[in-house]
């Protein structure tokens, strides 16, 4: 039976809770990976509450449920998912683990599904509900799966081969690698559970989730530099095999489980971020000792080689031209009148498609008129969308997946015809101000992004505004465009200097923003690289960015007169590269464009 309203839904999910003895049920969005962006067998999220997205969880209890999601969604929740069905509860104010310790009876046993939920949230919502009388019990097999008639079935798509000259280092070198960090810690294997680990590690990739290009398996790294890779049968093509070679052995995702309760009596690192809860329960029910550690792919995943840092370049330098053409495009057609959020965005992939060399989007486009530009995350739909109205700000941030990088930018334009309002310059240039400052600023080896943040937010600042998300994000090679452990963003409980340190070769994004709700709001956002500097009479090693992302800002939005001599010589010499790299990729009318889009201040 399909259930078309998310009342009828969560109404079946409280029947079926009932039927297996459980008084609430947790839905995260997540899959066995602890992905930020899942299959669409996996959202079930979205399918119980309408909530589309990236970040959120619900709970529900047999009288009341409730939608947990963070400041980037505050707006989008309230439009998406129905109130009288679920409270919004907004993170980190609240948490669901607090909640159901605030709400649960005593005595209730709140259901989870131990292949969607980390180990710490566990231990978390045990403690919660203890102390409430209530307890937490993993189920078998997802009560949303029970329900969900028409529930999609997960990709059996081919894995795919990535070329080690793409890579930059062989899977056996990764590997090797990975057993010399288990030898040092005393340690005989480790569980990748991550899909970009797995992708990164095996030099592989799929499409078995939208936007990142990963292929659904586990791997299980051993000491002796052999790996086995748990991955459906039908994916595995005789090209794959031969990449992996004979010191990877081949199994079913079914058989996954089974290895690791063969694992009794050895030493394995987990890593309690991205492995999830099922998976520490079948090791440690065998009698493995598990030891919690990063996953040893994470840092060197975050490292680009030589030949992931050329590939990014090219690929920003084919994306710019991309979204170069976009903007002209845009600059003839949104002044009439008649484009909205869909068609803009549909036309972008377009640029983007006509490169003959994308694989995908690396995430859904954010396309945001008027104000839509004022949530952060918002994603466009056949519901949501709306025109771009002539006169007003247009924000769009979005990326492509190709083969040698993952590309990421974000645009805010002023949609003539007409002047924007002197609120609308003074907010954008603070937002500039803030990203030129970031991308000169030079610091010591050991700094970690929390302490850059504040530079991008400094003009803000001083005009009493800030924004509620953070300033900068890895970013993987063709893989996910959202990659840790670096960032940058305020400290985390008042804790200055923790996290991280920026490394040579990391790639991250920088991306203040202003929003202004239900008005407008404006985002700046480049990929940059770290990198070494040398600095006369220094003392000690220095690192700085290496801008990566080269398309026109808008100059119509800025205001001249909140300009250094240090950031106007920015905007100059950033526009003459913009003009190096992609005047010789467009012609005609475009390449115009692009000559007064470059001008100097």
């Amino acid at each position: 039976m399909l259930m078309n309203t998310h009342e009828a839904r969560l109404d079946a999910l409280r029947k079926e809770l009932k039927k297996r003895g459980l008084d609430g049920f947790v839905v995260p969005i997540s899959d066995e990976h602890m992905s930020e962006y899942v299959g669409g067998y996996a959202q079930r999220l979205a399918w119980l509450t309408g909530f589309g997205g990236s970040a959120g969880s619900a709970a529900v209890l047999a009288d009341k449920a409730a939608v947990f999601v963070d400041g980037r969604y505050t707006l989008q929740v309230r439009e998406q998912v129905d109130g009288r069905l679920f409270e919004y509860q907004s993170v980190p104010a609240t948490s669901l683990a607090a909640w159901l310790g605030e709400n649960a009876r005593e005595g209730a046993k709140i259901g989870f599904d131990p292949w969607l939920h980390g180990k710490p949230w566990v231990d978390a919502a045990t403690t919660a509900l203890k102390a409430r009388g209530a307890s937490l019990v993993p189920v078998e097999g997802n009560p949303i799966d029970a329900i969900w008639s028409d529930q999609p079935a997960p990709s059996l798509a081919p894995a795919l081969v990535h070329p080690t000259d793409l890579a930059g280092q062989s899977s056996e070198a990764k590997r090797s690698d990975v057993a010399e960090w288990l030898t040092a810690r005393g340690l005989d294997a480790a569980v990748v559970s991550a899909l970009d680990g797995v992708a990164w590690l095996l030099n592989i990739r799929g499409s078995d989730v939208e936007r990142t290009p990963v292929a659904l398996s586990f791997v299980l790294a051993h000491a002796d530099g052999t790996a086995e890779l748990f991955i459906a049968e039908d994916k595995v093509t005789p090209e794959l095999r031969a990449h992996l070679g004979n010191a990877v052995t081949v199994r079913t995702r079914e058989a996954f489980v089974p290895q690791l309760q063969a694992l009794a009596g050895k030493k394995v690192a987990v890593d309690p971020e991205r492995s999830v809860q099922a998976v520490f329960a079948a090791l440690s029910g065998a009698g493995a000792q598990v030891v919690e550690l990063t996953d040893p792919t994470v840092l060197a995943k975050a490292v680009k080689n030589p030949a992931e840092q050329a590939g990014q370049r090219a690929a920003q330098a084919r994306d710019g031209a991309a979204i170069a053409r976009f903007l002209h495009w845009l600059s003839i057609e949104a002044p009439k009148g008649g484009l909205d959020e869909l068609s803009a965005a549909a036309r972008l992939q377009a640029f983007r498609e006509e490169t003959g060399l994308l694989r995908d989007l690396s995430f859904d486009t954010i396309s945001a008129a008027g104000p839509h530009a004022a949530s952060p995350h918002y994603k466009v739909d056949e519901h949501s969308n709306i025109p771009i109205a002539p006169s007003s700000v247009y924000l769009v941030d979005s990326g492509g997946q190709y083969a040698d990088g993952t590309t990421d930018i974000t645009r805010t334009v002023w949609i003539g015809p007409g002047e924007p309002s002197a609120e609308h310059k003074d907010r954008f240039t603070r937002v500039l101000k803030g990203h030129i400052m970031l991308a000169l600023a030079v610091f010591p080896k050991g700094t970690v992004g929390s302490q850059l943040d504040t530079l991008a937010r400094y003009a803000l600042w001083q005009a009493g505004v800030d924004y509620a998300h953070g300033t900068g994000h890895g970013v993987g090679s063709f893989l996910s465009v959202h990659e840790g452990p670096q960032r940058i963003a305020k400290a985390q409980g008042g804790q200055a200097g923790t996290g991280q340190e920026l490394l040579p070769g990391m790639i991250l994004s920088n991306e203040p923003g202003y929003y202004k709700a239900g008005d407008f709001g404006i985002r700046t956002e480049n990929l940059v690289l770290v990198e070494r500097r040398t600095i006369a009479g220094q003392e000690g090693e220095y690192y700085g960015f290496e801008t990566l992302t080269f398309a026109p800002i808008d100059h119509t939005l800025v205001d001249d007169s909140l300009l250094t001599r240090e950031e106007v010589d920015w905007w100059n010499a950033y526009h003459a590269r913009v003009w190096a790299l992609l005047s010789p990729q467009l012609d005609g009318a475009a390449l115009a464009w692009l000559k007064d889009a470059c001008a100097p201040l």
